[in-house]
Parts: C-alpha cells; sequence; structure tokens
C-alpha cells in the first residue's frame, strides 16, 4: 500500500472513529451505559490513531499533539474493561469504583505531564511514562479477555451466543490487535510497523459502520436492549400452550436429528424470537436450550438401543443429532446417569 492510500485510508478511518464516537454518546435510539462506555472507548482510540497517521507521515509533528495522543492511550484499557464488563454482568448503572478508577487515571497522566511535558522531557516520556501506558492498557485488555472466557466456552461448546455477546467478542479481540500493532511497533520488531494499529482501527471502524448499516439498528447489540421480553414474563396459559406447539414441532419433525440445530431454527417453528425461546424454556421448563435438544436426543436413542438395532452406538448418536461419540457419551449418562453400552446391556437382561 503506497503512501497516499495509507494517508487517505488512515485519516478516513479517524474521521469515521469520531463519527462513531459521537454517534454512540448522542445519537443512540436508547440510552444505556455500555453505549456511552463504547463512545468513549471510540473517542479514546480515535485519538490515539489520529496522533499515529499524523506522525508517520511528519516525524516533526509538534511533541504536544503526542502527548495529547499517549493521554488519550491511557485511557482505552480502563474503557475497553468497563465496557466489556458492563456487558458481560449486565451493569445499568455506572459503579463508584469505575468513576475513581477515571478520575484517578486522569488525575495521574494529567499531574505527570504538566511535570514532565512531552516537548522538553522526550527521553522521560521514551524511557518510562510510555511503556507505563502500555504496560496499563495490556493489564486491562487481559482483563477483559478473562471476563469473555464464558462466552468462548459456550462457543465452543456449540451452545447459542447472543448478539451483544458476539458484539463484545469482535470489540475485544480488535482492540486487542490493535494494541498488539503498538507492542510489535514499541519493540520495533518490524519495519513500518507503526501505522498497522491505524490500519486495524480504520478496518474495525468500517466494520462497526456495516454493522450498524446492515442492521439498520443497533437494538441487539447491548445487553438492555435484549432484556424487553426478559423482564416480561409470558402468561402461564400462553407458555403452556407455546410448549405444546414447539413439542409437537419437535416430535413430529424430529428437528433434534439435526446436529447443527440452533435457537433461532427452532424458535421459527413456533414464530417467536430466539432469546423469547430461550427465556421460555428457563421460566417454563427450567432447561437451557441445548439440555431441551438433548433430552429428545437422548430419548430417541434410548428407543433404538431398546430394540436391538444393528446400529453401533456411535452410529445411533450420530442418527439422534450428536456431532460426536464423546458428546454423545458424556450427555447420556449425564442425563440417563449410565453410558449407552451399559444401557443397551440393562434393556437386554430385561428382555
Amino acid at each position: 500500500m503506497n503512501s497516499n492510500a495509507l494517508y487517505f485510508f488512515g485519516y478516513l478511518g479517524v474521521f469515521n472513529g469520531l463519527i462513531l464516537s459521537i454517534y454512540f454518546f448522542f445519537f443512540t435510539a436508547k440510552k444505556h451505559l455500555s453505549a456511552y462506555l463504547f463512545g468513549a472507548l471510540l473517542l479514546m482510540l480515535t485519538i490515539r490513531i489520529w496522533k499515529s497517521v499524523a506522525y508517520f507521515f511528519d516525524y516533526n509533528l509538534s511533541k504536544t499533539y503526542l502527548q495529547i495522543g499517549l493521554t488519550a492511550c491511557f485511557f482505552i484499557g480502563p474503557f475497553l474493561y468497563f465496557f466489556t464488563k458492563a456487558e458481560t454482568a449486565q451493569i445499568r448503572k455506572i459503579p463508584r469504583s469505575w468513576i475513581q478508577q477515571i478520575l484517578f487515571c486522569l488525575i495521574a497522566i494529567l499531574t505527570v505531564g504538566a511535570i514532565f511535558p512531552y516537548q522538553s522531557s522526550a527521553p522521560v516520556w521514551g524511557h518510562y511514562i510510555i511503556p507505563a501506558i502500555y504496560m496499563q492498557w495490556g493489564i486491562y485488555v487481559a482483563a477483559s479477555l478473562l471476563l469473555i472466557i464464558p462466552v468462548l466456552k459456550r462457543i465452543t461448546k456449540k451452545e447459542p451466543v447472543k448478539p451483544h455477546e458476539k458484539w463484545v467478542l469482535a470489540i475485544c479481540a480488535l482492540v486487542s490487535i490493535i494494541y498488539a500493532c503498538y507492542i510489535w511497533s514499541f519493540f520495533n520488531l518490524t519495519k513500518g510497523s507503526y501505522i498497522n494499529g491505524a490500519i486495524w482501527f480504520s478496518l474495525a471502524i468500517y466494520l462497526v459502520v456495516f454493522a450498524l448499516l446492515y442492521r439498520k439498528k443497533t437494538n441487539d447489540l447491548f445487553f438492555e436492549n435484549t432484556r424487553k421480553y426478559i423482564d416480561k414474563k409470558l402468561d402461564q396459559t400462553e407458555a403452556e400452550r407455546m410448549i405444546g406447539r414447539l413439542q409437537k414441532a419437535m416430535i413430529e419433525k424430529e428437528l433434534f436429528k439435526n446436529p447443527n440445530l440452533k435457537v433461532n431454527d427452532l424458535a421459527k417453528e413456533i414464530n417467536i424470537s430466539g432469546a423469547q425461546l430461550s427465556q421460555l424454556l428457563n421460566d417454563n421448563c427450567e432447561k437451557s436450550f441445548t439440555v431441551f435438544v438433548n433430552e429428545y436426543r437422548i430419548n430417541e436413542a434410548c428407543r433404538i438401543l431398546s430394540e436391538n438395532s444393528n446400529l453401533t452406538i456411535e452410529a445411533i448418536g450420530e442418527e439422534v443429532g450428536f456431532n460426536s461419540k464423546s458428546t454423545f457419551f458424556a450427555t447420556f449418562k449425564k442425563i440417563r446417569g449410565l453410558t449407552p453400552s451399559a444401557f443397551q446391556q440393562s434393556m437386554s437382561t430385561d428382555l
């Protein structure tokens, strides 16, 4: 990529980042803590990237601008962590401890900047302050990644993940990549790597724009907007009617045999959303979507095993909708309390 393209691409990302941060601060349909935190995160990243692009194309840039960019950098980690925590822990009101952390960071970086201005203390910044800023950023990134481990585990188990959880995963991943680019550049591991952070930021901004344009809304990008149904339970009679329709669809169409069955696929059968189906099962069956489907699979497996089928146990697991033998065995034992082989032997003994 030539210099003109990099210049255009970098500054376009900065401009779009600024517009998006303003959008999340002032123009989202509903005002939520997560939206404000995300807007703040975008603003800090935008200022940091602006400094990077400006400095990359003008090494004589005033050190005052460099200090502004690095000051903003000091807040990227905290706002990433607060945003991630707000979404994963479903926090609606900013905790006092967060306000205290933000004020502490603000006072600390302004005090250090006043005592050691970059313009006259560049060596101090290069040897001590900048490494401290990157270390603090890295600590918050690591803390944010720890928060999303439960979501990653659900993905590996092929369990449903909500849109706002995917949104958080994407933001954490992109900020981590940007951080890695700056660390890579700080240690001068690759010539010209300094601009990579700006490139990744621009790509991230285009991803956000695409998500907004594609969805034409931000209603499911924050957990607060997914609670509309959750905060309102169905009438018992209506819930029983919907469960009856759900059970009928599962039995007559044998939907459970689809190994790739998703919560939204099943929800469509009774004309509700995936979030509504999950809440319906939790409130009225006290089961997750995965447990609900697996019970049908195990019941069908028991029926086949009791008929002395010529199918192998592994083939039976595949027949009823399991992707792997190990998952079939583990689920069977969890629900029935014994292995498929033991169940088959017990049925033979009864005969």
